[in-house]
């Protein structure tokens, strides 16, 4: 299973129920916004992680990954490049099935972390959008 693989991103996306969604704004105009609104009209539960809300679409807001009480199958990242490298060690411990850097967003170095701890790892592209494309293909 490689790295953007179609169908081992379709079966991640079949299969995941929670999905934390690091640096989700409240503004309606972020693209971390819109996205997490419809990963929940996908039917996945959002779990929101930034320090500065306490809750984001009907949804409690942690400050941290390492706060969060529940089982994550996903850690979709909606922070710079720069900012992964701080996450891992976050995520590593929780152990989701997979961590997802949104559209633009690459860290090699933290993506090796990730597989050598055996998480599955997404880069540069946009959950929504990978969603989406499986919905028009039969």
């Amino acid at each position: 299973m490689t790295d953007n693989d179609y169908a081992a991103i379709t079966e991640l996306l079949q299969t995941a129920k929670t999905i934390a969604v690091v640096g989700l704004s409240s503004k309606t105009s972020r693209p971390s916004y819109g996205v997490a609104e419809m990963l929940q009209a996908s039917g996945y539960r959002i779990v929101p992680v930034n320090p500065n809300e306490s809750e984001i679409l009907g949804e409690k807001c942690y400050a941290t990954l390492r706060d969060i009480p529940e089982k994550i199958d996903i850690v979709d990242v909606f922070r710079r490049s720069e900012f992964v490298a701080e996450l891992m060690d976050d995520v590593i411990r929780m152990h989701p099935r997979a961590i997802w850097m949104q559209e633009g967003v690459v860290d090699d170095a933290s993506a090796a972390r990730a597989r050598q701890a055996g998480i599955f790892v997404v880069m540069d592209l946009c959950v929504a959008v990978e969603i989406y494309k499986r919905r028009q293909s039969p």
